[in-house]
């Protein structure tokens, strides 16, 4: 009896072994190759087992049917590399702001410049010549290569280099620098308007009295230019040509009159007048309205 449960225990243990051994063999085998038979077990454990050798090189975890090696997660779960995405250099050197914008950013930029001496006038928020030639000068002093617009690197190293612009830095009511008054504005009660440093300097016995910013008629309505005097004024008057208002006007040749100008004081030198002198800071006009009187002389000089 015990011989005959051990012959039967030895068939059972071989039967097994021969059974493992295939199974082993089927997932390592190329179900296409030979030794592979329709009628084994190999080939139905096949698809449901370890895929083949020439399975496994052809994918991985970051193959996608649609999408590159680069568009995938890596191998190890980690984003690639910014290095490997062309926009990040690119993303340095995109111009936040060029000649031709008009912004409030612009404004502060200009205000920030003019902190560190590079821009002598006052912000308009318009990105012109001026400001490109300011920027070119920041960025050579600062290594930067001198492209005159302004790219994050330049923008973050003009933020480092100055402090958060105050609303009069931004806006301020007059920031022109007078020029040396010409000769013919030494003596007597003088309005003293310089085309070249586009301001009006109220001069009293050769003394400066007050000062403002002022702008010109276009190419095509330029202001006069000479000696003049102040024939009459008007408090409140619109203009019986264009009917734009022109509050405290003192008219000194024809038509032509110092006056206070809302466009001027919304868009800076972007603009011109007709052939008038404007002035965008109204206060000190009003002030300056009291104090002239008709007949005082005024002189528009380059």
């Amino acid at each position: 009896m015990k011989r005959t449960t051990s012959v039967i225990r030895r068939a059972v243990l071989a039967a097994a072994a021969v059974a493992l051994a295939a199974g082993c063999t089927a997932q390592a085998a190329d179900p296409g190759g030979a030794g592979a038979s329709p009628s084994t077990g190999a080939t139905t454990a096949a698809p449901t087992g370890t895929a083949s050798p020439s399975d496994s090189a052809t994918s991985s975890p970051s193959d996608s049917p649609t999408g590159s090696p680069s568009d995938s997660p890596t191998t190890d779960g980690k984003p690639p590399s910014p290095s490997a995405s062309p926009s990040t250099s690119a993303s340095a050197s995109k111009a936040l702001m060029a000649d031709g914008d008009e912004s409030e950013q612009v404004r502060e930029l200009q205000a920030r410049l003019r902190q560190l001496g590079h821009f002598d006038r006052a912000p308009t928020g318009f990105y012109g010549t001026m400001t490109a030639a300011s920027v070119t000068a920041f960025q050579k002093k600062q290594g930067l290569p001198g492209t005159g617009s302004v790219d994050g690197t330049t923008w973050q190293r003009l933020l480092a280099g100055s402090k958060k612009p105050t609303a009069d830095e931004l806006k301020p009511s007059t920031t022109n620098k007078l020029d040396t008054p010409d000769a013919r504005c030494m003596t007597g009660r003088v309005l003293c308007i310089s085309k070249e440093s586009r301001t009006l300097a109220w001069m009293i016995d050769g003394r400066v009295v007050s000062s403002m910013d002022v702008r010109f008629g276009s190419e095509n309505t330029p202001t006069r230019e000479g000696t003049f005097s102040v024939g009459w004024k008007a408090r409140k008057w619109t203009s019986t040509i264009y009917h734009t208002p022109m509050p405290y006007a003192m008219f000194f040749s024809g038509g032509q009159a110092v006056h206070y100008s809302a466009d001027f004081a919304a868009r800076g030198y972007n603009g011109a007048s007709h052939g008038c002198v404007n002035v965008r800071d109204r206060a000190k006009l009003s002030a300056l309205f009291d104090q002239v009187k008709v007949g005082d002389k005024v002189v528009v000089h380059w």
